[in-house]
């Protein structure tokens, strides 16, 4: 009846000095009733509570599990264990000679635990969870991260990851969009060009001469596409994504207040998200860089940020310029949970400055131009950086990634999507931004947000 050997039961039933034998663990129903029904002497069924996920595996990312015991494992479950174990209750029966209780008292009342109510939504929720299904069934990445987010409070609304068959289970500490450390690329841009222009230093219109080549200390930095002398604008090196514009943006405001701008924006710490197990990447000092360290910071290479930072850091440029942890718990026994305040990192201007310039990633010739959704007025950033191995940046790994917000304005929905070492196909623009696509352009309309 419970698939043991013969032989093997007897060895556990005969088994000197033991007293109490566990035969079998999580038996069917099934087989339990019919173990019952052999009225077998000594051998007795024993009840066990067990957590039950009535949605699957759906934001398994955010819930997290347990160990068999039922204290929590990762996510919420472990980081909320204390508030949803609750305690158990003690009671004293006194009874007579044969059995019979004649007293009862209860001496500790039983707390059956506080419901931990979530930001998550439902619907965005499963279609985040297929669109990375499917970059994971297009695309053969190791990895794949998404989170959406409501920037006026930091409200994540979804949350997943998608993980090359036979690697780590989705669902654990190492949850990949608070933990997964990787260079952001030209997403990274976005955070340059902030730091300029609320020092003062460059304007949306400000002109740079842009030569085919620069020369860095001992480094060259090139472009992602050839080309001759040109002249842009702060707003068009934004636009066609040039690391050389962004290098001598980088050049203005020099390696001590990069680096004051990279921490105002939250990298190199932690996010303050709700979650366990954030990392909190890996961000140099500027008395730490080299001699050519800033040939490659200002456009995102260099210094490792995890999914969670960027959205964060995002959602700043969203609401007009403050900095928030992001969160997930949205009530705890029914009672709201307290949102942090946040902090301003740039003035409200310059985040409308931003968002303005980062409309033109989606125009003609911007790089992310097919993910515009019809009707909406958006603005976004694509990044595509390639991977240290060994020291040394790979020719054939590469982290693609895509940030945008909606709607231009007054953004109610930042979403990021990082796709870690695509197979064919490396760049943000034609592997993380079309994700983006397939998830805002579902949201806007689901969320109630309309066209403009």
């Amino acid at each position: 009846t419970l698939g043991i050997p013969q032989l093997t039961l007897i060895k556990l039933l005969t088994k000197p000095h033991t007293g109490y034998v566990l035969l079998a663990h999580r038996v069917p129903s099934a087989e339990a009733a019919t173990v019952t029904k052999l009225k077998i002497a000594g051998i007795n069924l024993v009840s066990e509570m067990r957590r039950v996920y009535p949605l699957g595996g759906e934001a398994a990312q955010v819930v997290g599990s347990v160990h068999g015991d039922g204290a929590g494992a990762s996510g919420i479950e472990y980081r909320y264990n204390s508030v949803l174990n609750g305690t158990n209750g003690l009671r004293r029966i006194v009874s007579d000679a044969i059995g019979q209780p004649i007293s009862i008292d209860d001496l500790r009342s039983t707390d059956p635990g506080k419901t931990v109510a979530l930001t998550i939504d439902s619907g965005l929720q499963q279609q985040v969870e297929r669109v990375l299904t499917q970059v994971g069934a297009e695309y053969s990445p190791k990895s794949a991260t998404a989170i959406a987010v409501d920037p006026s409070d930091g409200a994540i609304l979804a949350l997943a990851n998608w993980r090359a068959p036979g690697s780590t289970s989705a669902a654990g500490p190492d949850d990949l969009a608070i933990g997964l450390n990787y260079e952001p690329g030209s997403t990274f841009k976005a955070i340059t060009v902030a730091g300029a222009l609320q020092d003062g230093l460059v304007t949306p219109d400000t002109e740079f001469d842009i030569p085919p080549v620069l020369q860095f200390a001992d480094r060259q930095i090139h472009d992602a596409e050839n080309h001759g002398y040109e002249m842009l604008s702060v707003k068009n090196i934004l636009k066609f994504s040039s690391n050389i514009g962004a290098d001598l943006i980088g050049r203005k405001l020099g390696a001590q207040r990069f680096d004051d701008w990279v921490r105002r924006f939250g990298f190199g710490a932690k996010t303050g998200v709700d979650l366990p197990g954030e990392q909190s990447g890996i961000v140099l000092h500027w008395w730490q860089y080299s001699g050519s360290s800033m040939a490659n910071l200002p456009f995102g290479q260099g210094e490792s940020v995890t999914p969670m930072q960027m959205i964060a850091a995002y959602s700043a440029i969203g609401n007009g310029g403050i900095l928030r942890p992001p969160h997930v718990v949205q009530s705890i026994g029914g009672k709201p949970t307290r949102v942090p305040p946040g902090r301003r990192i740039i003035s409200p201007a310059t985040a409308w400055e931003l968002r303005d310039m980062l409309r033109g990633v989606f125009a003609d010739g911007g790089t992310a131009s097919g993910a515009q959704i019809e009707g909406y007025d958006m603005a976004g950033k694509t990044g595509t950086a390639n991977i240290a191995i060994n020291g040394q940046y790979s020719d054939t790994a590469y982290v693609a990634s895509f940030i945008g917000m909606v709607p231009t304005d007054h953004p109610r929905l930042v979403v990021a999507v990082v796709v870690n070492q695509p197979q064919g196909s490396i760049f943000g623009g034609s592997v993380a931004a079309p994700a983006f696509r397939q998830i805002a352009g579902w949201a806007v309309p689901y969320l109630g947000i309309p066209p403009k």
